[in-house]
């Protein structure tokens, strides 16, 4: 690797000037001449620069840098602005989760779960639990509102998803108007997972056997209440960047990448239906009841980050059409939301009191008074949790970024042996080199966020 000559902000004439001094020079330099530096980074990794050229360098973008959703690094070799180089360095966000769950009861593990993917926690959570019920044998037992429940819950956080997606991605390409639209709407949808579970993310709301608590009526009115303000702002953020001429010219024909690179990579999500592939789980391999809905698989076949942009925009509205599919099962439809088997469910009961969200008052009446029986099951639940049989299994789920699939291995005991996360966000990131490499540094970031990753689930 060679490297350039230069001065401390003056030409090499008036370094040589009488009088002049450098004041970054040390006590035995004369400061006067050229003042030889090296920038960068990886060097000892990077081969020597072919012969008569002299001008490639390296660069590292992040791991702290708004263009790079989260930590991410990327070691970009470029000669001037152009790339002829990149490479994705991950591990900054590492939380040792997987490893976490090792030494936590089965419905513990929910609340690390949630917190890989922190843009998609309700597909973090009932991957998860879909497999952990497969495990215990209790796929059919599971109540249909608590599966309704959590198709509505999981098509609300990926609106909420593809809208961060959409503003920070606007944001780094300059449209700032559109960050401003896609958070806003954001909080809409935010606003809903706090009335439902009493957190606006990481809730630990899907458990094995169904979910925490059931939705009332009244919530349920409020949801469809904000279907309509959703639908129509979504349409602002498209009308400002469908068909414009600056958006498009960042976008179209950048981060190319067809449908054999994407097979080759294991690419899936929107980045694998920009090339006009409908793959989607939800219709491949339906879980919770996804087969029984009404919507349709978003394609485009520009496999470049303006189809991609077009898909998630296509897809928040499917998801919208889920929505209220969901809410209409729901409406007059009253049932459990969890499995009758007081050894496998979760026993809190929650209400909302003077006090905030806790468990209600005729639960604890019913395990510390009426029922010995129900005090035995609460305290070996909460204490030792409930035994799955010996196994393993593979369940996913299609996540706003792809296919999200957990492996899970039981030894029979109260803890998982092993639960490994199949991430479409590090699989997603092996594309980087291919988009990148041969355009501009401009186009790294579109490129970036047309893939959307997520650093809390690509390091885990």
């Amino acid at each position: 690797m060679t490297t350039e000559n230069i001065t401390f902000g003056v030409a090499e004439d008036d370094a040589a000037a009488p009088g002049f001094t450098d004041p970054y020079a040390s006590t035995d330099d004369d400061g006067i001449g050229t003042v030889y530096t090296v920038s960068g980074g990886d060097w000892d990794t990077i081969s020597g620069a072919p012969e008569g050229e002299k001008e490639r360098i390296v660069v590292n973008m992040g791991p702290q840098h708004p263009s790079t959703h989260g930590v991410l690094r990327l070691i970009l070799e470029l000669e001037g602005e152009s790339v002829h180089e990149a490479r994705c360095g991950i591990g900054y966000l590492h939380t040792g989760i997987e490893k976490n769950l090792e030494f936590r009861t089965w419905v513990q593990g929910v609340t690390f779960v949630t917190r890989m993917d922190y843009l998609a926690p309700f597909f973090n959570e009932t991957a998860y639990c879909l497999g952990v019920e497969k495990l215990l044998g209790i796929t059919d037992e599971i109540p249909e509102r608590a599966s309704v429940i959590r198709v509505l819950m999981m098509e609300l956080n990926r609106i909420s998803s593809h809208l961060v997606a959409l503003a920070t991605g606007g944001m780094e390409l300059g449209a700032l108007t559109a960050m401003t639209f896609g958070f806003r709407e954001r909080e809409l949808v935010l606003d809903i997972f706090e009335m439902v579970t009493g957190l606006r993310m990481n809730s630990a709301y899907v458990r094995p056997g169904g979910v925490a608590q059931d939705i009332t009526d009244d919530q349920v009115r409020r949801i469809r209440e904000t279907l309509p303000l959703l639908r129509n702002r979504l349409a602002d953020t498209a009308g400002l960047l469908v068909d414009n001429a600056i958006w498009m010219g960042r976008t179209v024909g950048v981060g190319y990448l067809d449908l054999a690179g994407c097979m080759a990579l294991g690419i899936t999500g929107p980045v694998l239906r920009s090339t006009g592939l409908p793959h989607d789980l939800r219709k491949s391999q339906p879980y919770c009841g996804y087969e029984t809905y009404d919507f349709d698989v978003v394609t485009r076949d520009t496999a470049d980050c303006y189809g991609r942009f077009r898909i998630r925009l296509d897809e928040m509205q499917e998801s919208l059409k889920i929505i209220e599919q969901a809410l209409d099962r729901l409406e007059g439809n009253p049932g459990p939301v969890m499995v009758a088997d007081p050894k496998i469910a979760w026993p809190a009961r929650l209400s909302i009191g003077s006090d905030g969200q806790g468990n209600s008052q005729e639960h604890i009446r019913h395990i510390m008074a009426e029922s010995m029986e129900a005090l035995i099951h609460h305290f070996k639940l909460v204490t030792e949790g409930f035994r799955v049989p010996a196994g393993q299994v593979y369940s996913a789920v299609e996540s706003p970024r792809g296919e999200l699939g957990v492996h899970i291995v039981s030894d029979g005991g109260t803890r998982p042996y092993r639960v490994h996360y199949r991430d479409p966000s590090f699989t997603n990131l092996q594309a980087t080199s291919v988009m990148c490499e041969g355009s501009m540094v401009s186009d790294v970031v579109a490129a970036v966020a047309s893939i959307d990753p997520v650093m809390g689930g690509v390091d885990r």
